[in-house]
């Protein structure tokens, strides 16, 4: 892996620094669009137990990094966004992110880690330009496409 030049880096906190289980989670709802790396244990590192992993999510790579400790939390400052071609596909992301996570407004969510997620339709700037559009967006939170 680690063939882009730039790689995302992203801290999760899990028991026992368990990199393992964030993979799991991920592993479940990605399946063929998740391929992952060894898991490199780290040992005790100041925010506790630590293991990390790089994984490739859709063609791009990410390092994700786990402690036993929360070292900082996620936050809306950075999210991923899924571009969906239809609203099953809206419907199964939304669902499990927000199963054991948090819905929020306009197609954001949350998922267990805490990591935001936009689940979003593919055209939503069409849909913007559409009589209501926006108003429409600001009433969901998980997208509907049907109500534009």
């Amino acid at each position: 892996m680690a063939e882009q030049k730039l790689t995302m880096s992203i801290w999760f906190q899990e028991d026992n620094g368990d990199i393992e289980k964030v993979v799991e989670y991920y592993q479940a709802i990605f399946k063929e669009h998740w391929k992952s790396g060894p898991v490199i244990p780290l040992g005790i590192t100041p925010s506790g137990k630590a293991s990390m992993c790089q994984v490739n999510v859709m063609g791009k790579d990410c390092s994700l990094l786990c402690t036993s400790e929360q070292h900082h939390e996620l936050n809306d400052a950075v999210s991923l966004v899924i571009h969906c071609a239809h609203q099953e596909e809206i419907d199964r992301y939304w669902n499990y992110f927000t199963q054991e996570g948090k819905e929020a407004p306009c197609g954001w969510c949350q998922d267990r880690y805490g990591l935001r997620w936009q689940i979003i339709p593919a055209d939503l700037g069409k849909l913007l330009q559409r009589e209501n559009g926006y108003q429409i967006m600001m009433g969901q939170k998980k997208i509907i496409i049907d109500q534009y």
